[in-house]
């Protein structure tokens, strides 16, 4: 039991430090594409700033609002965050280098990122706000909607793979990366991850002009801090994911890296798929509503089914 304690601080700490960094990468990226300095004070080039960050909010005060669920207000974060961390349990950093190495790997990314919903739903309607719970019915109906697309779009890879297993699908990108062939899968499953982690253009959950800010409105101070890591978190694991599917994780085709270089190929990828999605909310205005769900009913879902069922077709054709 000691020993997999250790093999999960190993993993967790080294994802939280770089969860903090990423908000530092994102507001410099940002100020560069603004011609904006960023931060630069706190440390040097700023590098300490994600620190400050973190010890502002963590001594801020806590307010619960009146006739308030105080016990899910509380909670809700932490499903939230912990579904975010539990994810990166079946991601490989290497050869046998996985926390849990497990046959269904892909089915238990999705039930546990499934779970992550709860926390916002929960959070939304526990903070007795019309902004706060408007947040989370948005929340519900475009996550939902979208894991549809993103599990369809999977399974291309998967296909491809005859398997669920990760490290599995990572070996089969020996030779050539599934995102390759498979190119019109591999972008509408970049283009669902965004709206899985209510990024920019598919942040309406949390859009300021209509809804303060979502289901968080009511969160301040150390809860709030919960939903802030759940969101950069969920960022650094579907690039991780992402990178996994679609990108040969930790290999690179035809050449056998050493194994401690393994984990420096899989964090590479993942992040320039994590710079891809500073570049989007960078450029891109966000969508209304409507045109969110109408875009994944419409558009994005039928396309997935023709092309998984094409995918199956030829799969059955050469077996």
């Amino acid at each position: 039991m000691l020993i997999s304690l250790i093999d999960i601080l190993v993993v967790i700490v080294p994802v939280l430090i770089t969860v903090a960094y990423i908000t530092l990468l994102e507001r410099k990226v940002l100020a560069g594409m603004q011609r904006r300095v960023g931060p630069d004070t706190v440390g040097v080039f700023g590098i300490l700033q994600p620190f400050a960050d973190a010890l502002k909010l963590l001594v801020k005060e806590i307010v619960v609002p009146q006739q308030a669920q105080t016990t899910l207000f509380l909670l809700a974060p932490s499903i939230t965050l912990i579904s975010a961390l539990i994810g990166w349990a079946v991601i490989p950093y290497g050869s046998s280098l996985v926390i849990a190495d497990i046959e269904l790997g892909w089915l238990f990314y999705l039930a546990v990122a499934s779970v992550g919903i709860y926390g916002i739903i929960f959070g939304g309607w526990a903070g007795n706000s019309a902004y706060a719970l408007l947040g989370g019915l948005r929340s519900t109906a475009h996550m939902i909607s979208y894991e549809l697309v993103l599990s369809g779009a999977a399974l291309g890879a998967l296909l491809l793979a005859s398997s669920f297993n990760l490290s599995l699908i990572i070996s089969l990108q020996s030779y050539i990366w599934f995102a390759v062939p498979l190119i019109p899968l591999f972008l509408i499953f970049l283009i669902s991850g965004l709206a899985e982690i209510n990024r920019t253009p598919f942040d309406l959950v949390e859009a300021e002009s209509e809804l303060v800010s979502g289901f968080m409105t009511e969160h301040g101070g150390f809860v709030f801090v919960f939903y802030f890591l759940a969101e950069y978190s969920n960022i650094a694991l579907i690039s991780a994911i992402s990178a996994t599917l679609w990108l040969g994780g930790y290999t690179l085709p035809i050449i056998d890296e050493p194994i401690y270089l393994s984990g420096i190929v899989l964090g590479v990828k993942a992040l320039l798929l994590v710079l891809t999605v500073i570049w989007v909310r960078g450029t891109l205005p966000r969508l209304r509503f409507d045109q969110l769900m109408y875009a994944c009913w419409s558009i994005f879902l039928p396309l997935v089914f023709a092309l998984v069922t094409l995918i199956f077709s030829l799969y059955v054709l050469t077996n």
